[in-house]
């Protein structure tokens, strides 16, 4: 009977990590709301092994320490904690665990048990609940309390609205799933504040799942749960191609991609990517949200962004109204200016950080952390970014590692990778020092014999001309060398050998070639005679 049922409000409390643990903490915040309007108190009840209980090999991952746990409950308001103790308990599984929890249920006749919403909570619920015969409110996005009793709000039709869903028997304990950030953990102290140590001896072991091995979540999958920029694509991007969009404003921001569902059905993106009620809740200081209509299931997974840019065609979309800017405008159009603005914004503040860093060694780690953060949001290697630049990996490691700090023309040549013009980011002093570069290196290559300038007081020029001689048979250079710019070279007389990317070209006399100067590129004589070359350089 009705009259049975204690007002308390119980919460699963997840000790399998950090991250789960701080769920619970999320999740006792709405039962202590809910607990004071029947009158009731708010208690964790978890299951584990005794503190000293040598850890499981079959498991990988911290888990949260339970008398560390028992404290922060208590500390952000659990009224009670009931702690249900066995060795079986190091392995979480959900077969067990819903038997234990079924019958202390049935002993303490708890009104409502809450689960965070995870993947082992939703298994957790859904056995626990049927075990008891009771309810199931699944994927809550938030419950209140009305005349009927308790109410959950969940997202239907697509996220489009919040369905109002109750227990139709109101005299067995409710169950439900809730979104794992419904509200931010409170700090207040429970009331009492107890904790009652429940040793349990039939663990209902050996009937069901058996835990083989387990590995932790790996690194670069929870990267976008911890990013600070986040940048998300919606049904409206209309394509693979139109996603890329997201894809490319994301790496110039140096942020991580995410996605609506959408784009997750339609294989544009991997389902870990996926934000809401359903995927991964993010907490960014900037997320920018693009061509997605906002719907509740969405909007569940960025609440606690701490700014929220909306770029969406619809002036009447959802999103708007949860977004602190909103931006009306194609996103196939928009979004890649804004991209060509972010990239050109990146490159001044690479520029600023170098000019400071110059003499000041201390501030060279600046520099060096945002260019390692560039290169990943681009998804480079350290070769992709040594190639693009014209630099050795070694190098890049050590810019990288603030051991080193590069010289101007390095952000030129990582600018011609961006597909950024210098020349919007870089100051006079800058652009100075670049020509001061090319002059030191135009009179260093013009002291050899072997050069002839064609071009004199070309010294600061784009276009120069060349007369190159090369001994009889001999290499014109020991190793291969690249710079920028493009090159024509045209032979004058004799026969040479041009290795241009590991491919070689063997040019008569009045033949020519044409090619960018990035590849690397080696010049040898094969004649019995010196090989003279006309040679073009265009640099920009």
């Amino acid at each position: 009977m009705t009259e049975n049922l204690t007002k308390d409000i119980w919460v699963f409390g997840d000790l399998r990590n950090e991250r789960l643990f701080g769920f619970s903490l999320n999740v006792l915040a709405k039962a202590r709301e809910l607990s004071w309007w029947v009158g009731g108190k708010a208690v964790v009840v978890c299951l584990g092994p005794p503190e000293d209980t040598p850890g499981d090999p079959r498991l990988s991952g911290p888990w949260v320490s339970i008398n560390h746990a028992e404290r922060e409950w208590i500390a952000h308001g659990a009224d009670r904690v009931y702690r249900i103790e066995n060795r079986a308990f190091s392995v979480p599984e959900s077969d067990v665990y819903s038997r234990i929890l079924a019958d202390l249920v049935g002993e303490r006749l708890p009104r409502l048990v809450l689960f965070p919403l995870t993947d082992f909570g939703r298994e957790l619920a859904a056995r626990t609940a049927r075990i008891r015969n009771g309810g199931l409110i699944a994927d809550c996005a938030d419950l209140r309390m009305d005349e009927g009793g308790i109410v959950g709000l969940c997202p239907a039709w697509g996220g489009q609205i919040l369905a109002e869903i109750t227990f139709s028997d109101s005299e067995t304990t409710g169950f439900a799933t809730v979104q794992p950030h419904v509200r931010p953990p409170v700090r207040v102290e429970g009331d009492p504040g107890t904790v009652e140590r429940i040793l349990v001896k039939e663990t209902y072991g050996g009937r069901g799942l058996k835990l083989l091995s387990s590995s932790p979540e790996p690194t670069e999958r929870l990267r976008l749960e911890t990013a600070k920029t986040v940048v998300v694509g919606g049904a409206g991007m209309g394509s693979m191609e139109g996603f890329g969009l997201v894809r490319e404003l994301a790496a110039a921001l140096g942020g991580e991609v995410g996605a609506t569902r959408p784009p997750v059905l339609e294989h544009w993106v991997e389902e870990e990517r996926m934000i809401g009620q359903t995927g991964k809740t993010v907490r960014p200081n900037l997320l920018i949200s693009i061509a997605t209509s906002g719907a509740v299931q969405y909007t569940a997974g960025i609440a606690e962004a701490k700014t929220v840019v909306a770029i969406n065609r619809d002036p009447n979309a959802p999103i708007f109204q949860v977004a602190d800017i909103g931006i009306v405008a194609d996103a196939k159009t928009f979004v890649p200016l804004l991209t060509a603005r972010a990239k050109k914004t990146v490159m001044r503040r690479l520029a600023d950080a170098l000019t400071s860093t110059k003499g000041v060694q201390a501030t060279v780690s600046g520099f060096g952390e945002k260019i390692g953060k560039l290169r990943k949001a681009q998804g480079w290697s350290l070769e992709n970014l040594a190639e693009a630049t014209g630099q050795t990996p070694e190098f890049i490691a050590q810019v990288e590692s603030s051991e080193t700090s590069p010289p101007v023309s390095f952000l030129v040549r990582l600018a011609g990778a961006l597909g950024v013009d210098p020349g919007t980011f870089l100051h006079k002093e800058e652009q100075a020092a670049i020509r001061d570069q090319r002059v030191q290196a135009f009179v260093k290559r013009t002291r050899s014999y072997s050069y002839q300038t064609l071009t004199p007081g070309a010294e600061k020029s784009h276009l120069r001309a060349f007369m190159v001689t090369i001994e009889s048979h001999h290499d014109h250079k020991p190793v291969e060398y690249r710079h920028e710019g493009e090159e024509f070279i045209y032979v004058m007389a004799g026969d040479l050998e041009l290795t241009l990317g590991g491919k070689i070209h063997v040019l008569k006399t009045e033949e020519c070639i044409h090619f960018n100067s990035d590849i690397p590129h080696k010049l040898k004589s094969l004649s019995s005679e010196p090989t003279r070359c006309l040679v073009m350089l265009y640099t920009v």
